[in-house]
Formats: structure tokens, sequence, C-alpha cells
């Protein structure tokens, strides 16, 4: 092990609390700075470390789900996070559902209890040289101005607008059909059939799922996320309103395009892009939305040919503040000319608790290798978190957006079976071996204190 320094940690929520507990455990002196104490933000209600402001539920628990495969990886590697939360845990069915306020006071408490942490309450406004920014979605505006500048005007999005993503499996392509408007593909090596897939509408189709949008239940905003909505990231909804062909001359226009069943321009296309190199995950082109959960279901299953879509990301539209890993970011999450300054949480790009938490927990254990003058890690891509960051550092930058975790981002199986319930098993099964082995091989065993 290294000869022990202090690191600082900045960012007292999920993230940070995983990452300031797995560098004090590998016998580092953490400062983790913590900005309420000294300025309130619009979300939080106490000052507690790991608050959590949204849902009190880290999802499923059943590695046949995504989430549950995660948590279960983190169980592996050690997540003092989840640890508390099994702790202040409340009856949720399959979903790990906490009581917030047990649940804040016990990581509070684990944190600030252990002799290697201080809890500072400051405002940091500069990039540590040694130590892991973890600030989530309300970065402060003085240091998110620092992050600009030192990374490029264009590294830190401010308003996250994303449309929703459907597993490929699930597209039926006896109607949906691959192809580029007027037959244009500007990328070499582009498969010759066309980057998009089209969903072609008829009038009464195009006209019913106009109705069904406009009606939908929406989201309302919350007091931290006000919505002045701009030009380029409209809910589709709303865009719906404005009139019946406001979106025929938008998102959904048919020119360039011809339906090979029927040789005829449709009257109106929803386009998917591949989201990823295989093309497991394709996302619905200009749906950003705020309807809730399942109306998206409900209204999205009106396009043709997605009637059985499976969504591994629902869309949504709110203040987020989150870099653009792709571009500016090495595969470690760390400054590309600073292997020590690591980022973690949301606001390196992924959504939800647990996907917070992990990258908080693999940014904590990759600078205490760095500081014991080793090389980062990083899980195989046939886990849950390893597939993950593989995103984060794979994705196409000029259309990155958050992501959580999904069965889409994994490593197919060889001779999956086609029952999804049981690939997906069959998925999981793998991926926890796999992160055993990985661990076994890659991960020194924590030191007893």
């Amino acid at each position: 092990m290294s000869v022990t320094r202090s690191v600082s940690v900045i960012g007292g929520g999920l993230a940070g609390s995983e990452a300031a507990f797995q560098l004090a455990e590998r016998g580092h002196d953490v400062v983790l700075h913590e900005m309420r104490g000294v300025h309130t933000t619009p979300a939080h209600k106490s000052d507690h470390l790991a608050e959590l402001v949204c849902s009190n539920t880290f999802k499923s628990t059943e590695t046949g789900n995504a989430h549950g495969l995660l948590k279960a990886e983190m169980r592996l590697l050690g997540s003092m996070i989840l640890e508390c939360a099994d702790a202040a845990r409340v009856p949720g069915g399959s979903a790990l559902t906490v009581d917030r306020d047990v649940f804040a006071r016990t990581v509070h408490a684990r944190v600030t209890d252990h002799p290697r942490i201080t809890l500072v309450r400051d405002e940091v406004a500069e990039l540590p040289d040694v130590g892991i920014v973890a600030t989530g979605p309300l970065t402060s505006d003085a240091l998110s101005a620092t992050i600009q500048r030192r990374l490029g005007l264009d590294s830190l999005a401010f308003y996250d607008a994303i449309a929703p993503i459907v597993a490929g499996s699930s597209i039926d392509m006896n109607i949906a059909f691959r192809a580029s408007r007027w037959g244009k593909e500007t990328m070499a090596g582009a498969d010759a059939e066309g980057a998009y897939l089209n969903c072609p509408f008829t009038k009464d189709e195009y006209e019913a799922f106009l109705d069904a949008m406009t009606e939908a239940d929406q989201y309302a905003g919350s007091s931290f996320d006000p919505i002045p909505y701009f030009e380029g990231c409209m809910p589709a909804e709303e865009m719906a309103k404005r009139g019946r062909e406001t979106l025929r001359f938008g998102p959904m226009k048919p020119v360039g395009l011809r339906d090979p069943r029927t040789g005829k321009r449709p009257w109106a296309v929803a386009q998917l892009r591949m989201e990823d190199a295989a093309g497991r995950m394709w996302n619905l082109v200009g749906f950003q939305t705020r309807m809730r959960t399942k109306e998206q279901e409900r209204v999205f299953r009106m396009v043709p040919g997605l009637a059985n879509a499976e969504f591994l990301r629902f869309g949504s539209i709110h203040r987020n503040s989150y870099l653009n890993a792709p571009a500016v970011l090495a595969p470690s999450l760390a400054l590309r000319d600073r292997a020590t300054t690591l980022f973690a949480g949301q606001l390196t790009g992924v959504e939800g608790y647990t996907e917070s938490t992990a990258t908080g927990l693999l940014a904590g254990i990759n600078l205490a290798r760095l500081l014991a003058g080793e090389e980062p890690v990083l899980p195989p891509p046939t886990t849950m978190l390893g597939a993950l960051y593989r995103y984060l550092r794979e994705a196409d930058p000029r259309h990155f957006q958050p992501m959580n975790a999904n069965f889409g981002l994994v490593d197919e199986l060889p001779n999956a079976p086609r029952d999804k319930v049981e690939r997906k098993q069959a998925m999981a099964a793998r991926a926890l071996a796999e992160m055993a082995q990985w661990q076994a091989a890659s991960l020194e065993p924590i030191p007893a204190r």
C-alpha cells in the first residue's frame, strides 16, 4: 500500500460519500467538502450527507433487472451506501426502498465517524490536483465556471433533454425500415442500408398519435427545475400543441424517405438512431418528453413498429449539469492530463442513485490505486458497471446524453436464450462471475483497520 496522504472529495451526495469511504478504508486521509451548511440548494431539505431529494427507492434488487445486477456487482466490491440502504430498508416489494431520513442519518454517521474522514462545510470553486469531484446535477455556478474554463465551453451541459431508448430486439422490423434521408450517409464504413430505423405513419395513425401525446399526463416542474424551454430541447408534446403539422415538419418529417412496403412517402415518420455500435439500443430522435413513465409506454407504443417496445431508458427534460464524458474525460473518468483528478456521480453523465453511487465506488478504488503507483482499472463490459463505463467513454460526443443501467449496454451472450427473461438471467450470471474474477485479479483486499 502507498504512504498515507490527504485527498479531497468534493460533494457529499451518494457518489461523494461512497468515494470518501472507499479511500478512507484504503488508508487515506480524506477531506470531504460539502457546500450545504454554507450554501443551500433548492432541492435539499437537510444538511445530512447523501440526502435523497427525489424518490426513496434504489430500484430493483433482482439480478434479472439491470439495476439489481448493478447493485449485486457493487456488493461484491463492498459498497458502503448499499449497506446503509439495507439498514434503512422499508417494504417495497423487490425494490430496495428506504426510509430516506434513516438512510441519510446512517450514511452521515458512517462517513463522519470514520477516523480518516474530515467533513468540511464550504464551497469549492477549483478542481483538486488529487481528488474526486462528485458535485452532482446542482453543481455550483463557481465550480461549473471552473470546469468550463478547464475543459472548454462545450464540456458541460446545463439542460438535459433526453429521448427514450428502446431495445433493438423489440422493434418490429416487418414495419420499421432502415434508411437515411435521400440515402445520404456521411460516416465511413456505415451500413449501406442507412443509419436510421424509420417507423412510417399513415395520416390516421399520426392524428391518433398527436391526440394521445397532447392529452398525456406530464410531470410538473419542481421548485429546482424551472421550465424555460429552449427551442433545441422542446418536449415533443409541447411541439404537438403548437399545431397539427408542427411535428410533421419537424422531427417527424417524412421527406427523403420511402416506405419499401408501399413504395411511397409516409405521411409522417418517427426515426430511431443507433445508440451503440452493435445496434442493441435505439434512440427515438426528437422525442424528449415530460410525459410520465406509464404515459410514455402507452403513447410511444402507438408508433408503428413499437407496439411491443422494451424501454431501456425513458425520456425526460430537467435541469442537470453533466460533463460530455466521452469528449473530455479519460476512460477512468479522470482529466485526460491529470489522472488523479477524477469525476463521479451524475456529473459524469450517469442517471440514477445506484449508477451515481457505483461511479463513486470505482472512483475511490481507482484514486487509491493511483496513489499506490498503480494504474486505474475498469470492470469488463460483460458486467453492468463495466458496460456503463464503456458507454461513458465510447458514446458519440455529438449526441451524448446521460444514461442509466440497462441490459442494452452489456455485451450480448453467444447463443443467447431467445426468452427475454432467461437471456437477462444468463447475462446476470455471467456478469457476476466475471466481476468476481476481475475483483480477485485486479483489486487488493481492503486492509483491516
